[in-house]
């Protein structure tokens, strides 16, 4: 199992564009402006994960991982323990692809967002024929089965793929010899290309193995290259096709909660109408329901995404495939169609159902703020004719007061004049007090009333 020499790395590493032009008598001078910023990184993006040109007949032992906590470190040092690599650098992983040659089969490591792959590819072995009856692959596998078990990560997908020769003169034929391969399961088949040039056969069942089983079936002198993009057209089919089910459990999972949720927002907005509850404890019942709404949305938003994004690489990846039914056999895109598509409206529906409840939920709040702002615009208008009347019984208690003190001080000036008029009669001038302080008596009202306007005037304006 071990390679004869170092195994050839085919490793994707973004800015290398200009080897490619290394043998181009343009590659000698440049001729045009600098590079606008990730230029190769974007113009290399096609060739990241080039396909794998497949020697029929061959066995593709396929594996898929969640990579949720999994650091690309682990992943590296997992492979360092192949046989020859444990000079193995994680730089060399930083494309997300890797390519090894070894003797007798080859390995290839892709990782994604959520998942890696690993895809092992090796000849099948002689005496392998069509009619086999569920023939064992894995015993002639190449690849040291501790190495396979111990890959970090949790497995989402696991296929065994044989690509046969075979004649497809007669599809139905070909069909009912591969039907041997999976037992007595049914199976979906499907002549692939505009020409029909495979036929792809599967049960999409669980072996106790864990692992699932698929059947290509290419006439001789299939080229390589398209042996490579059929293989990685089934493999990411059903890949992305259980990828897209794991929003499933977790819609239905909501539905109770949305359906109380429902209820406790119908109860609100009755509330709200007939204005028996309190403001307070309607508050504080909306903000727990729009709580456990947000915390919902939050957990399952991203989840829910990722569903309509993987479905829509399964409805690609089975365009791609150009099936023609045979004749009594389910197409694998029929099967995924019909199977798989109320799945996906089911998480779709939870989603719409869920940002719907956040609306009501909004809508429902502005209510209660309109309700809570009308109410304090009441009591503001309370408020303000209560201070109205308290100003105008101000301001007559203020005129009460000031006639009052006219009197007064009146009183005290008409005294004072009459003590003067007294003194002057002491004095010898012929004058009697109390006739002439009698008549001032009218001009000093006015003048104390108009000085005391003019003061209480000037105040008025002061403030």
């Amino acid at each position: 199992m071990s390679p004869s020499t170092f195994p050839e790395l085919s490793v994707h590493v973004p800015g290398k564009a200009d080897d490619l032009l290394s043998s181009s008598p343009e590659s000698l001078i440049r001729l045009l402006p600098a590079d606008a910023s990730q230029r190769a990184v974007v113009h290399n993006e096609v060739h990241a994960r080039p396909t794998l040109a497949i020697t029929l007949p061959a066995l593709v032992v396929y594996i898929a991982m969640l990579n949720e906590g999994v650091t690309r470190e682990q992943e590296c040092q997992h492979l360092r323990l192949l046989p020859g690599l444990g000079a193995l650098d994680v730089e060399q992983l930083a494309g997300n692809f890797l390519r090894l040659n070894f003797d007798g089969f080859s390995l290839t490591w892709e990782r994604h967002t959520e998942f890696t792959r690993y895809s092992i590819v090796q000849p099948l072995e002689d005496g392998v024929l069509l009619e086999a009856s569920d023939p064992d692959l894995m015993s002639a596998l190449r690849l040291a089965p501790e190495w396979l078990s111990s890959i970090p990560g949790q497995t989402i997908a696991a296929i065994k793929l044989a690509f046969l020769h075979g004649d497809l003169s007669d599809p139905q034929r070909c069909l009912d010899q591969s039907r041997a391969w999976f037992g007595e399961h049914p199976v979906m088949a499907s002549m692939m290309g505009a020409l029909g040039h495979s036929i792809a056969v599967t049960d999409l069942m669980l072996r106790p193995s864990g692992f699932e089983h698929m059947l290509v079936v290419a006439p001789p002198g299939t080229n390589t290259r398209r042996a490579g993009r059929i293989t990685q057209r089934l493999l990411e089919l059903e890949t992305y096709r259980i990828l897209s089910l794991r929003g499933l459990s977790a819609a239905k999972k909501l539905w109770p909660m949305m359906t109380q949720a429902d209820v406790a927002l119908a109860d609100i907005t009755g509330r709200l109408e007939s204005k028996l509850a309190s403001d307070q404890d309607l508050l504080d019942t909306l903000v727990s329901l729009a709580a456990r709404v947000e915390r919902a949305t939050a957990e399952h938003v991203y989840q829910f995404s990722a569903t309509r994004a993987y479905h829509a690489l399964v409805l690609q990846r089975s365009a791609e495939l150009r099936e023609q039914a045979i004749p009594g056999t389910q197409t694998l895109g029929n099967f995924m169609q019909r199977r798989v598509t109320p799945a996906i409206a089911t998480v779709v529906t939870t989603e719409e159902r869920l940002a719907s409840l956040s609306q009501r939920v909004t809508r429902a709040s502005a209510l209660l703020r309109t309700r809570v702002d009308i109410a304090t615009e009441a009591q503001n208008q309370q408020l303000l004719e209560r201070l109205t009347r308290g100003q105008v019984l101000q301001l007559r208690l203020q005129t009460t007061v000031e006639g009052l003190s006219i009197a007064a001080i009146s009183y005290y000036v008409v005294s004072l004049l009459l003590y003067g008029a007294k003194a002057l009669k002491a004095a010898g001038v012929a004058i009697n007090p109390e006739v002439a302080v009698g008549v001032l008596i009218p001009v000093v009202l006015g003048a104390v009333w108009s000085i005391t306007r003019r003061i209480s005037k000037k105040v008025r304006l002061g403030l």
